[in-house]
């Protein structure tokens, strides 16, 4: 073999032992990322679980409070208590009458008894601070007798369950017992009409007509929010 192409030779291994070095440092800075971020995902993934922990045990206490207040007013009232927050009035003899928005007297006398002691256990210290918005929602079944369709059920019912909601948030908010917590009502408190969307149905999955049409009072925390802050600063 000649001279020149011995030199040639070396050039060459010289040049691939340079790339390959050059690799491996890439490769070494890639694993390193690699390894950073890994340690982050897992400490924003135990901050998310905290926070988690943290409103899951936020909701029970405060089911736990609900429900021992209002454990014997439930099936007087025709109401439940969900373990999601959800304060549900299904008894719809006694809230409105067929295809009006004006409250019963009945259901304003509940009223009248529920929310004020709904307040008081709300606004505590334990709960102000993490309250997102309190719902106010009002449900109707698919029906609407003398409508041309489905939608146009829908939408008839759509104005029904807003006109309703704004009623029972109406009279709540005029209550004297809450005066003192008007400005936070106004605040958090919101009236929420949804029509149909969300029907009661029994286990073979029928509508219940009787029981989709309902007003409930529905709490909602700002877990989901920190939950989101916290993986927008992952992402």
């Amino acid at each position: 073999m000649h001279e020149n192409e011995l030199e040639q030779l070396k050039e060459q291994e010289g040049h691939w032992v340079a790339v390959s070095d050059l690799m491996a440092g890439l490769m070494m800075i890639f694993m390193l990322i690699s390894v950073v971020f890994m340690v982050d995902v897992e400490t924003e993934r135990n901050r998310i679980q905290d926070v988690a922990i943290l409103y899951d045990h936020l909701r029970q206490e405060l089911y736990n409070d609900l429900q021992e207040e209002f454990a014997e007013d439930l099936p007087k009232w025709g109401a439940e208590l969900d373990k999601d927050l959800s304060f549900r009035f299904n008894n719809s003899e006694i809230l409105f009458d067929n295809g009006k928005s004006e409250l019963k007297q009945q259901f304003k006398n509940i009223l009248a008894d529920f929310f004020p002691r709904y307040m008081r256990i709300i606004t505590q210290d334990a709960y102000h601070d993490d309250i997102l918005e309190i719902r106010i929602e009002g449900h109707t079944s698919t029906g609407w007798k003398g409508a041309h369709s489905d939608d146009d059920a829908y939408i008839r019912n759509m104005d029904l369950s807003q006109a309703r909601t704004r009623s029972t948030l109406g009279f709540v908010m005029g209550l004297n017992e809450v005066k003192q917590n008007k400005d936070w009502l106004k605040q958090y408190l919101t009236a929420n009409g949804l029509s149909s969307a969300k029907v009661i149905r029994d286990e073979s999955g029928n509508e219940n007509p009787e029981r989709s049409r309902r007003v409930e009072f529905k709490v909602r925390t700002d877990a989901d929010s920190r939950i989101a802050t916290i993986l927008d600063q992952v992402l």
